[in-house]
C-alpha cells in the first residue's frame, strides 16, 4: 500500500475482474489515485487489501472485500 494517507472521502469502492481469467467478483476498495492510474495506463490498480486488478464496473452487485472492508474502517475520518 502507499505511504500516504488515505481519507476516506478519497477511497472508492469498485468491482474488479481479475486479469488472469478468474471471475470471482468481489467489491474493493481503492484509493481515487489508483483508480485515475488504471484508468489512464490501462494497468492494474492496487486495492486496500493489496490485490492487484482492473477497477470497473459497480460495486453495489458484489460482496465486499473482507480486508479491504478491515483496512477502511480502520481509516480516520
Amino acid at each position: 500500500m502507499s505511504s500516504e494517507l488515505l481519507e476516506k472521502d478519497k477511497v472508492e469502492e469498485t468491482t474488479t475482474v481479475n486479469s488472469d481469467g478468474d471471475h470471482d467478483r468481489f467489491s474493493h476498495a481503492f484509493s481515487n489515485k489508483e483508480v485515475d492510474e488504471a484508468v489512464f495506463t490501462g494497468k492494474p490498480a492496487t486495492a486496500l487489501c493489496g490485490k492487484k486488478s482492473i477497477p470497473m464496473g459497480e460495486a453495489s452487485k458484489y460482496p465486499v472485500c473482507k480486508t479491504c472492508k478491515e483496512i477502511y474502517d480502520r481509516i480516520p475520518g
